[in-house]
């Protein structure tokens, strides 16, 4: 009985790790707060699940900020484009259905498709944020590149996101974890997935210092440089 709670034990592993589930989670809804820094405060999640589930982690509330204020101009600048674009989807909806005007079938699946392509691309723009060092342009680029080059695991990923919002949406109760693990969790499962998609473009030999590193992913070519912190 005493091995149980002993704090190698997998019991108290899994209770330390849903306890950093629940501190990140709620760091991540503190720093979504002002709208304006959702962008870093994702990109500060992913740095630190990144490192979760790979065993790397340290402290992470200083790693959270860490990140939060290493990419916070690059992050803002990329949330507000991609609510630019949202915006434009809202209103094209509203013009769908309260405009009167009856479009073709064809046009309105299109832009269906293409709203649901961006927003997979848009799971792979932050985590990359958190890992690499690179320009916008490339950093959505390669989004979209590793979203077709591993699409059974973006679609997985999706569902991953998607599912705790189903079910809240059918379970009241279903709230509470929402509040407490909604971001962290799903986020924490993606990881899992993009965790090994990333290592393909990092180096083979780990380096000691805290430095980032660019990747320009190509179809059928995964010649990269730089360094892993």
């Amino acid at each position: 009985m005493g091995r149980l709670f002993d704090m190698d034990s997998p019991v108290m592993r899994f209770l330390g790790r849903v306890g950093d589930m629940m501190i990140l989670n709620i760091l991540v809804l503190i720093c979504c707060i002002p709208i304006i820094t959702v962008g870093a405060a994702f990109t500060a999640m992913h740095y630190v699940l990144l490192k979760m589930v790979r065993d790397e982690e340290g402290y992470l509330v200083r790693g959270f900020f860490k990140s939060f204020a290493q990419n916070f101009k690059q992050a803002t600048l990329m949330w507000l484009l991609m609510l630019l674009v949202a915006a434009v989807y809202v209103g094209d909806s509203y013009i769908f259905g309260y405009s009167g005007v009856v479009f073709p079938r064809a046009l309105i699946i299109a832009i269906i498709a293409i709203c649901i392509t961006m927003l997979m691309v848009s799971m792979y723009v932050f985590p990359l944020l958190a890992r690499f060092d690179n320009t916008i342009r490339n950093t959505f680029k390669n989004a979209a590149v590793l979203t077709f080059a591993n699409l059974p695991k973006t679609l997985l990923m999706a569902l991953m996101y998607v599912l705790p919002l189903i079910i809240a949406y059918y379970s009241t109760y279903f709230h509470v974890f929402i509040i407490m693990f909604g971001f962290s969790v799903p986020a924490y499962g993606a990881a899992c997935l993009y965790s090994g998609i990333f290592k393909k473009f990092e180096p083979e030999t780990e380096q000691t210092s805290d430095l980032d590193f660019s990747i320009d992913v190509e179809w059928g070519d995964e010649e990269n440089n730089g360094k892993t912190d």
